[in-house]
């Protein structure tokens, strides 16, 4: 299993910087960042100095969308990153969420996902594309290549995931809602003809190490209920639009019945004063808490059901310690074992 880190882009910078720097040494695979330009810095700019920084991470959004930035651009931003530093970059798209609801605007359509997943893919990875009534390629990219990941909650959007995507994001860590997300693409993906072994499934959630005292999961749980608001606002869009008795895991139409309202100026932030609504077993089932025992035998089974990567939200006060932790006490168990001597 890979290893990977989400972070804000706060200012200042170096400080984004500093903790990808930090997770490379711990051992992480991924540095993934927000993408939401009005909330937080440029992240395609923080992502050159990423890379300067470190030798081995690949970095990307967790997740851009299609509307926020010109199709083309985007790609030429990781076509130059991947020249310039060595096929470090991924693209992790949806249909956006804080990019454009602090806009006012609304979510893209599925069909503008898959075909701004196409273009970005084909154009980073030096080949020609159809867009706009012409062919374009960019002249200048000789050894560029990129993978487009889906993130995907509905129906819909997992069935987009599986048959256009190169992976697909899950972004919360419940073991069974996991598997019947991962089963929904993976059928997708053999559907049409592809080999669903090909896709990378990566899980993405807050993780919290502490001690198994009462006191301490009090506070673990007030540091990441954040993140059940933030998932509640996919899940109420498609609540909206297929209806509570759609094909689609119980407990998370349940959980968001009491959701009335939410604020996009703490979005992904521990102090967020709109998820009252989000209960402790929505927080214990959709985040990793507890101590490194605890989390290690959570990630077995995330690994058992096939996921690939575990991308930690970082949106907490305990940040250097949890790369520590996971860098020392957790990330081993998970990692294939090879010996010196058979």
């Amino acid at each position: 299993m890979d290893f990977g880190v989400v972070l804000q882009t706060n200012p200042p910078a170096w400080r984004t910087v500093g903790l990808a720097k930090q997770a490379e040494e711990h051992g992480f695979d991924y540095v993934w960042t927000f993408d939401s330009h009005l909330l937080w810095q440029e992240p395609y700019v923080i992502f050159s100095q990423i890379l300067a920084e470190t030798r081995r991470v690949v970095v990307g959004p967790m997740v851009t969308n299609p509307a926020t930035r010109d199709w083309t651009v985007t790609a030429s931003v990781f076509a130059t990153l991947n020249e310039m530093y060595g096929n470090r970059t991924v693209v992790g798209m949806g249909r956006g969420d804080s990019a454009v609801r602090v806009l006012n605007g609304r979510p893209t359509t599925l069909k503008e996902v898959r075909e701004a997943t196409h273009v970005i893919r084909e154009l980073a990875n030096c080949r020609p594309v159809e867009h706009n009534g012409a062919t374009l390629q960019f002249p200048w990219a000789r050894t560029s290549e990129l993978e487009v990941w889906i993130a995907a909650y509905g129906p819909m959007a997992l069935k987009a995931a599986g048959e256009a995507g190169d992976g697909y994001i899950l972004q919360l860590a419940d073991v069974d809602v996991a598997k019947w997300m991962i089963d929904q693409v993976r059928a997708a993906a053999e559907a049409a003809g592809r080999d669903p072994d090909s896709l990378t499934f990566c899980v993405a959630a807050p993780a919290y190490v502490g001690e198994d005292t009462p006191e301490s999961w009090e506070h673990m749980r007030a540091q990441t209920r954040w993140f059940g608001g933030m998932v509640g606002n996919h899940i109420a869009d498609i609540v909206a639009k297929y209806g509570e008795e759609a094909d689609f895991p119980e407990v998370l139409v349940d959980y968001i019945r009491g959701r009335t309202d939410y604020d996009y100026n703490t979005h992904g932030k521990a102090e967020n004063d709109h998820v009252d609504f989000v209960p402790d077993e929505i927080v214990d089932r959709f985040c990793l808490l507890g101590t490194p025992e605890q989390h290690v035998a959570k990630l077995e089974e995330l690994k058992a059901i096939g996921v690939d990567q575990f991308a930690i939200y970082l949106q907490h006060d305990n940040k250097e310690e949890t790369l520590r932790v996971y860098g020392e006490s957790i990330m081993p168990h998970l990692r294939d074992h090879v010996t010196a001597k058979a």
